[in-house]
């Protein structure tokens, strides 16, 4: 069984390619400027503060419009997955600065990929908060029973993960990206439904990887964006899949389009997840990287973060 891709078409505006059936959905490509802002909280002590730096491959064409940084800071690259990370050293006379880093993006519609094969035992590894244990293994068995091809148990899992799983973000422990809360609790948001994915698939032997950033609005041209998104990647037949199991759950008609694609209107901050960089945060590797990490006195602090867009023509 392989996957069967869709063309991608290069259209003029955003407005054009938004699919009509799914006003959510934007096929094709996507344009639009990104405005990550971070306000400084009142600095009492030794502060740092790790900003993700979005980078352009072969579905998002970044553009740094703007660096706003009127602070000491520093550019890095975690050790495992290459993201730019902004490291910023803020000092008592930065409390209630801003930080602005302002992008011009232009976004394809992401389908399979082809791999190198260099990658694929870096993704069988466990993580932190997705180990690979037993539990995940009797799951991923079951639920890919009598399956041989890696596209068609990736699908029973995927399935197995929409079927099991319920987003709802009540209680605690949620959004952390752990895949046995998201297991035992059966609930979470996009980070443990993939999380729970990634764990599945490692477990028997598929390749899986995650990302995170932002779903750019498809119903208007500018506005806010209420917080971030993460999805994931499995490996197949040579080449990387992409699904969001988390909003074909809120979208099941488009349980099938998830599997196989992500939008044009999505926006890449960072791969992976225990980010490891130098300097290293006093709560050790960070666990994924979309909001910032700003760290007061060796305690996280969570400093006042936006997320805007505009969208923009050829």
């Amino acid at each position: 069984m392989r996957l069967l891709t869709v063309p991608i078409f290069f259209l003029a505006t955003a407005v054009a390619t938004r699919a009509a059936d799914n006003p959510g959905i934007i096929k094709g490509t996507d344009q639009f400027e990104f405005i990550y802002q971070v306000k400084v909280p009142e600095i009492k002590g030794e502060a740092r503060v790790w900003v993700p730096l979005a980078k352009t491959d072969a579905f998002q064409t970044v553009t740094e419009e703007k660096l706003s940084i009127p602070m000491k800071w520093e550019k890095v690259q975690d050790r495992d997955y290459g993201n730019d990370i902004c490291v910023i050293y803020p000092q008592p006379s930065d409390s209630g600065k801003t930080v602005e880093v302002r992008y011009r993006v232009v976004r394809k519609e992401k389908v399979s990929y082809s791999a190198t094969e260099a990658e694929t035992a870096h993704y069988l590894r466990p993580e932190k908060l997705v180990p690979i244990n037993e539990t995940f293994r009797t799951l991923a068995q079951k639920a890919t029973a009598g399956k041989t091809d890696d596209l068609e148990r990736a699908k029973a899992l995927y399935d197995h993960v929409m079927g099991r799983m319920r987003y709802d973000k009540s209680g605690t422990g949620w959004g952390r990206g752990d895949a046995m809360y998201a297991c035992d609790a059966q609930t979470g948001n996009c980070t443990d439904f993939h999380a729970y994915f990634i764990a599945l698939a490692r477990s028997i032997g598929i390749p899986a990887r995650f990302a995170i950033g932002a779903t750019i609005p498809a119903d208007k041209n500018e506005g806010r964006i209420d917080g971030y998104h993460c999805w994931a990647e499995f490996l197949a037949d040579g080449r990387w899949v992409p699904v969001d199991i988390s909003e074909a759950w809120k979208n099941p008609k488009l349980a099938n389009y998830y599997f196989g694609h992500n939008p044009a209107n999505r926006f890449e901050l960072t791969k992976g997840r225990d980010l490891i960089v130098d300097p290293e945060p006093a709560s050790g590797p960070i666990n994924f990287l979309a909001y910032p990490l700003l760290e007061m006195n060796g305690e996280v602090v969570k400093p006042e973060t936006t997320f805007k867009f505009r969208r923009t023509g050829t």
